[in-house]
């Protein structure tokens, strides 16, 4: 990463001056400028993926009535980001990187007008939706590693933790709201409005990455990609602390994504409600996850993180369970809030220490591999999931998994690995 200028470092640094007050502490990232900038576009952009995803999960489970195309869907989605990330981080350690999330957003920014326009004109098929989930994930596989490597280059490192966790927040925080505005979307102008409203929220992005002013000047090199690739992959494998947490942060996606994938067909089927139930019951979901990653951002740079991550992941396995045999709707959305807070405190965390050891020179083949098997999983998971809750049920499904997370957790502890000493 090169160094700034002078303006751009005034830009990109923090006042000085001893942090006081719970607010300035939870949210010390936001003092510098480029950051907000940052934060703020993704927000507006994640907002409309997240209206669009009301309206597409409906949507196919209404054409289909099969869990399992929801499931097929997030797996089309993830597929790319599982096959491509590796080198869209060799691309990102390569070009510049805001070029290269540009691009990305362009790219989402056709996926979801195109589909606008089929459904606008009564076209829509259920393959449709799947292809456009599909070219999302090449998107999402190369502009992944190239903004999560642009990040560090945004805030000091003492502050990398906390960035993290509000970038986490602005993820849910989203989630919520777009939730909140899908469903009213969803419900009085119809799917079309959905997918035009994600369509143009990548404008708020797309605008913000021409604003900001720190670049990355990448080293010229020789080096075959896959030889580049050879290296970050190395540099992962040679560092057990890296290596356990890309294992870790996977397994908490492939066993707890599917809860919010299923949530439809819970919804539906469990609890007989419509679009507005099921997206009150997603708003609990992500209210509960603002607040376990403003939990983090409080936290700063507190020690302990890796400790504090596996006893979340017990949590987060414990709520799992508790929804699986809920009674009615409102113990169930209940429990989604804590389900919520447990795992994207897990997230957080796992997140804040992949960032904290990786290298600079190699933090975007780190991050890719990190994004890798940390998005992968979750498409892997979700078409897991959706194939045992078709053969036996969601809840029990549900119920496995939270099994699973908890046993995990336990072998870390009970091992007192290297990750419970960070």
């Amino acid at each position: 990463m090169a160094d700034p200028s002078p303006k751009e470092a005034s830009e990109s640094v923090a006042p000085s001056g001893p942090r006081s007050g719970v607010l300035r502490r939870t949210f010390q990232a936001f003092h510098y400028p480029n950051f907000r900038l940052m934060w703020f576009g993704a927000f507006t952009s994640t907002t409309g993926f997240f209206v669009q995803e009301v309206a597409q999960s409906w949507l196919v489970f209404d054409i289909t009535r099969s869990e399992f195309y929801l499931g097929l869907t997030a797996t089309l989605n993830g597929a790319p980001i599982l096959l491509l990330s590796l080198f869209g981080g060799v691309a990102a350690d390569r070009m510049d990187r805001r070029k290269l999330l540009l691009l990305s957003q362009f790219v989402q920014m056709s996926s979801a007008l195109s589909l606008a326009v089929l459904v606008g004109l009564d076209l829509i098929q259920v393959w449709h939706i799947m292809a456009a989930a599909f070219v999302n994930g090449l998107g999402q596989a190369f502009g992944g590693p190239a903004y999560q490597a642009l990040i560090p280059s945004l805030v000091d490192k003492k502050d990398l933790p906390n960035a993290i966790a509000l970038l986490s927040i602005q993820f849910t925080l989203a989630r919520v709201v777009g939730a909140i505005i899908g469903g009213i979307t969803f419900t009085s102008l119809g799917a079309t409005a959905c997918f035009t409203i994600n369509g143009l929220s990548f404008l708020a992005v797309i605008g913000a990455l021409s604003i900001i002013r720190v670049t990355f000047v990448p080293k010229k090199s020789d080096e075959h990609v896959f030889q580049s690739l050879k290296e970050g992959l190395s540099s992962v494998y040679r560092n057990r602390v890296i290596l356990a947490l890309v294992f870790l942060a996977p397994t908490a996606a492939f066993l707890g994504a599917p809860l919010v994938t299923l949530l439809p067909a819970f919804a539906r089927e469990t609890y007989m409600l419509g679009p507005e139930g099921y997206s009150r019951m997603m708003a609990f979901w992500g209210t509960g996850a603002v607040i376990g990653a403003l939990y983090v951002a409080f936290q700063g740079n507190a020690p302990h993180k890796g400790r504090r991550s596996l006893l979340m992941q017990i949590a987060l396995g414990g709520t799992m369970i508790a929804f699986a045999v809920s009674l009615n709707v409102w113990m169930a959305s209940i429990v989604l809030l804590f389900s919520g807070w447990t795992i994207l405190g897990v997230f957080a965390l796992v997140n804040s220490l992949v960032q904290l050891h990786a290298k600079e020179e190699l933090r975007g083949r780190i991050m890719s591999v990190y994004n890798t098997a940390f998005r992968g999983a979750m498409p892997l998971g979700n078409f897991s999931a959706g194939l045992l809750a078709d053969r036996f049920s969601a809840p029990a499904t549900v119920m496995g998994n939270g099994v699973l997370l908890i046993l995990v957790a336990l072998v870390y502890l009970g091992r007192k690995h290297e990750v419970t000493r960070l």
